[in-house]
């Protein structure tokens, strides 16, 4: 299993030895043109977690290639690239010019415009013109996960992400919306639940790897993912708050997998889809 971060919510460069903590770093998501995102305010507390409505906001395409990440390769730890456009081709594009990392397609960013193709479209698209890893990174919003799932392997994903944020308002004293989008992605510990049905959903459609992500706190929420049938893992808004996590995460998951009976957390992988499977029947 892996110990990945989720995208945006850490920069490697700033914080090289917390990337270093982890098995791979992703990238924030890259863009075709630079983008200074939406506006302020775009980022929120919230009783139980945190609201972004960032926007993509990234240098674009040629100066990620160019500067940002000859200074990633320089910290020596595998890359995961998450790559976004409004256009199927705009995807392919990047994905075309990517080399020697593992592409993360964001197809389910709340807080932009999404791109008029499906994301099987999309998944083709970066198929035809790549030969990387290319990952999806599927919304949880869909009312079919199978279906979603089964459609982006047929068209070529070699591994899936999930869950992205979902979408959240929260209202000020004055009763308006904090965020000056009114609404934005919501992550945090109460994302948990809806994580853990999206993988138990996507492990019964597909033998792909799954990346799952969601709430993560402490060494028994990763195990639960990897209960659900998650084979990597990532954590998000929890790096905003303890950098050091990763190292925490670790140590608290071989003791979570001591207490649940098993010798490794590999060895409860999907084991709730068995449960749940034997409860049906």
């Amino acid at each position: 299993m892996l110990l990945l971060n989720a995208s945006g919510c850490l920069d490697a460069i700033a914080a090289p030895d917390v990337a270093s903590s982890l098995d791979a770093y992703v990238t924030k998501t890259i863009t075709l043109e630079p983008r200074s995102g939406n506006g302020p305010i775009r980022i929120a507390e919230t009783d139980h977690g945190m609201l972004n409505a960032i926007g993509l906001a990234n240098p674009g395409r040629e100066h990620f290639l160019s500067t940002t990440l000859p200074q990633l390769r320089a910290l020596d730890v595998p890359l995961w690239v998450s790559v976004g456009g409004f256009t199927a081709r705009e995807y392919a594009d990047t994905c075309a010019r990517l080399e020697d990392v593992t592409i993360e397609l964001n197809l389910s960013c709340p807080n932009v415009d999404e791109a008029p193709e499906s994301a099987a479209e999309i998944v083709a698209a970066c198929r035809e013109v790549s030969q990387s890893a290319l990952y999806a990174k599927v919304s949880p919003h869909s009312w079919d996960m199978g279906e979603t799932v089964r459609a982006v392997e047929a068209a070529g994903a070699d591994g899936l992400s999930m869950i992205n944020t979902v979408r959240g308002a929260a209202l000020d004293a004055n009763l308006s919306p904090v965020l000056a989008r009114g609404a934005g992605g919501y992550s945090g510990p109460a994302l948990k639940p809806v994580a853990l049905a999206a993988v138990l959903a996507a492990r019964r459609a597909t033998s792909l790897p799954i990346v799952a992500m969601g709430g993560v706190c402490n060494g028994r929420d990763v195990l639960e993912l990897i209960a659900c049938g998650a084979t990597h893992v990532a954590v998000g808004t929890l790096l905003f708050s303890d950098p050091d996590a990763p190292a925490r995460l670790r140590k608290e998951l071989a003791l979570a997998t001591e207490h649940a009976g098993f010798a490794r957390p590999e060895d409860a992988f999907a084991h709730a889809l068995d449960s749940v499977a034997n409860t049906v029947n």
